[in-house]
C-alpha cells in the first residue's frame, strides 16, 4: 500500500543548515500534478531521476519551495511552476500513477505527499476571502492572510470506501467516472457535517441501493489525486436489490468463490489491499 517511507520524517520548515547533508536536496517540481523527471539509466533509483539544482534550472523563486522532510538524511522540499516548459532534452512531466510498478512504493508515498504540498501552496496564494495576497504561517503548515486573519491549511478530502459481503460473495463495482476501467469496492466523499459511517450508509444507498450493517475498519491511505484520505471498511449486506445511480456506477455485482475475478486495482492502492485481504475463497473464506 501507498505510505510515506517509515524512514521519513516530516518537516514544516528547512533545517537550519542543509550542508552537513552530504546531497543536495532532493526536490519534487509538480505542474497539474505532474512529476519533472530526468531520464536516467535503466536500474537507476527513482530519486537520481529528481532534477538537480532546480532553483537554478527553472528560475525557481524561494517562496516556490515549500520543506517536505527528511528522507535517508537527504532534505526533500516541493515546488510548483505555471507551466509545463520543459527545461531541457531528458526532462518529462510524469503523473504519479504512471509510476505505479515502476518506482517503490516508498518513493511514491513521498512524491504523493509533495505533490499535495506543492498543490496546496499553488492553489492558496491569494486569501479567499478577500483577495489579500497570502503569507506563510510561522510554525505551522498554514498560509495567513495580513489583511483579514484567515489562515488556509492543506487541503486533506476523506473518502470512504466499502467492500460489501453477502455470504461467500463480495460486491464489486465499475465506476462510471474512474480513469481506470477496474471493478473494485464502493467509494465516496464525505459530505459536510458526516460521519464516516454516515457516509459508508449513505454512498452505498445511492449507489447501488443496498443497506449494509456490521462495519469493520480495515485501513487508511492516502491517495495524492489529488487530495484524498482513503478510509476503507468491511461491511455485511443486510437486504436491498441492486440498483445502480448510472451517474455513479455503470455495473456492479456480486463476486462469489466460482466467478472468474476481475482486473482489479495496482497493489499500491488500498482497494487493491481490501480486495485481496477478503477475496472469495481465499483461506477457505
Amino acid at each position: 500500500m501507498l505510505h510515506t517511507p517509515p524512514d521519513f520524517t516530516p518537516l514544516i520548515d528547512p533545517p537550519a543548515s542543509t550542508s552537513r547533508h552530504a546531497d543536495a536536496p532532493l526536490t519534487f517540481i509538480y505542474h497539474r500534478g505532474k512529476l519533472l523527471l530526468r531520464g536516467t539509466e535503466p536500474g537507476a533509483t527513482p530519486e537520481l531521476a529528481l532534477p538537480a539544482d532546480p532553483a537554478r534550472l527553472l528560475d525557481l523563486p524561494p517562496d516556490r519551495l515549500h520543506a517536505v522532510g527528511l528522507w535517508r538524511g537527504r532534505y526533500c522540499q516541493a515546488a510548483w511552476v505555471d507551466d509545463d516548459a520543459l527545461p531541457g532534452d531528458g526532462y518529462a512531466w510524469h503523473g504519479l500513477r504512471t509510476l505505479f510498478g515502476i518506482a517503490d512504493d516508498g518513493f511514491i508515498g513521498l512524491a504523493g505527499r509533495a505533490s499535495q504540498i506543492a498543490e496546496w501552496a499553488r492553489t492558496h496564494r491569494y486569501c479567499g476571502v478577500c483577495a489579500t495576497p497570502m503569507a506563510r504561517a510561522t510554525g505551522e503548515r498554514a498560509y495567513k492572510c495580513g489583511a483579514c486573519g484567515y489562515t488556509a491549511y492543506p487541503q486533506i478530502c476523506p473518502a470512504m470506501m466499502v467492500l460489501i459481503r453477502k455470504g461467500e460473495q463480495v460486491l464489486l463495482a465499475l465506476h462510471t467516472n474512474s480513469p481506470v476501467r477496474r471493478y473494485t469496492a464502493l467509494a465516496g466523499f464525505l459530505e459536510a457535517g458526516e460521519s464516516i459511517e454516515e457516509a459508508v450508509h449513505r454512498e452505498v444507498y445511492e449507489e447501488v441501493g443496498l443497506r449494509v450493517h456490521n462495519l469493520r475498519y480495515f485501513d487508511s491511505q492516502s491517495w495524492p489525486f489529488p487530495n484524498s484520505l482513503m478510509i476503507a471498511f468491511t461491511a455485511d449486506y443486510l437486504d436491498g436489490d441492486i440498483r445502480v445511480d448510472p451517474a455513479e456506477i455503470e455495473d456492479a455485482r456480486w463476486f462469489g468463490p466460482d466467478d472468474a475475478w476481475p482486473d482489479t486495482p495496482p497493489g499500491v492502492s488500498i482497494a487493491s489491499a481490501l480486495l485481496a485481504a477478503h477475496r472469495p475463497g481465499k483461506d477457505g473464506r
